[in-house]
């Protein structure tokens, strides 16, 4: 007998499943980290200080005696958070400018796209940390850096979108039916033009994750001691010979995570994207 897999599950549409199993445990694991977490993240054990992974602490305690895995999970929710937010402005800046440099094109087009390319003259990573050491680095500084210092990506894809779709019959329809530009732009344009928005979005938080980790490892982004990924890979870094184990754990749930949205916007820039169909 033959057995026919769902499209999602045959062939390159096979990245799905690991892709969306990592997001979707990696998320419950953080919204529910009060649940889950053994201790409070604060908890000082000083008669456990530095002990390896064991049956009451499951990924081993840090150098003040903290339990690892709780500070994991709620590391994991501000590692999260961050990425979500910054992604969110990036994407509602980009998507803003995109939609109007693109439809009303000229002298608009011409200084909206110079200030991608003066952007872009950059690299994204010292353009962050120029900012952030002019700014206390705290939570809420990094997602808006993060946030303003990658929009360009998604202003390019939503500026092409747009000069394609401003020509189609239907935009035509609606500008001889007497519509207004804005309500072109969000109820005709808009809608046809979020498929890469969302593949650039998922993808995007892969990237924002790794930004805050490596701002958090370098002391300039989440402050002890609230826990994220990177500041714990920071910590672990003056004891790696001795508690390998406050390096491995943190390192591998950044690994993971990335991995996850990787693959879940490579599966929907598969699905998405006309261009990869056959």
């Amino acid at each position: 007998m033959n057995i026919t897999l769902p499209p999602c599950f045959a062939g390159r549409h096979v990245m799905l499943i690991p892709g969306a199993v990592i997001v979707l445990v990696m998320s419950l694991a953080a919204i529910c980290a009060p649940l889950l977490a053994p201790y409070p993240p604060f908890d000082l054990h000083l008669n456990h200080i530095l002990e390896p992974p064991s049956t009451r602490f499951w990924l081993g305690t840090d150098r003040l005696g903290r339990d690892v895995f709780s500070r994991m999970l709620y590391g994991g929710r501000v590692s999260l958070w961050i990425g979500f937010v910054a992604v969110g402005i990036s994407v509602g800046i980009g998507t803003a400018l995109g939609l109007i440099s693109g439809y009303y094109r000229g002298w608009v087009d011409e200084v909206i796209m110079r200030a991608v390319d003066i952007m872009l003259c950059f690299p994204s990573f010292f353009l962050i940390l120029a900012v952030i050491a002019f700014l206390e680095p705290d939570m809420t500084n990094i997602m808006v850096v993060i946030g303003l210092t990658s929009w360009m990506g998604v202003a390019r894809l939503v500026r092409a979108e747009t000069l394609s779709l401003r020509e189609r019959e239907f935009v035509a329809a609606a500008r001889l039916a007497g519509l207004l530009s804005r309500r072109i732009l969000f109820s005709h344009i808009l809608p046809n033009a979020l498929a890469p928005v969302l593949i650039t979005a998922t993808l995007g938080v892969a990237g924002a994750i790794l930004v805050e980790s490596g701002l958090s490892f370098l002391g300039l982004g989440v402050q002890p001691p609230t826990a994220s990924w990177g500041n714990m890979l920071m910590e672990g870094k003056a004891v790696i010979g001795t508690a390998p184990w406050l390096s491995v754990y943190p390192g591998l749930a950044i690994l993971v995570t990335v991995l996850g949205y990787n693959l879940l916007g490579e599966y929907l820039r598969e699905i998405l994207d006309p261009r990869t169909k056959q």
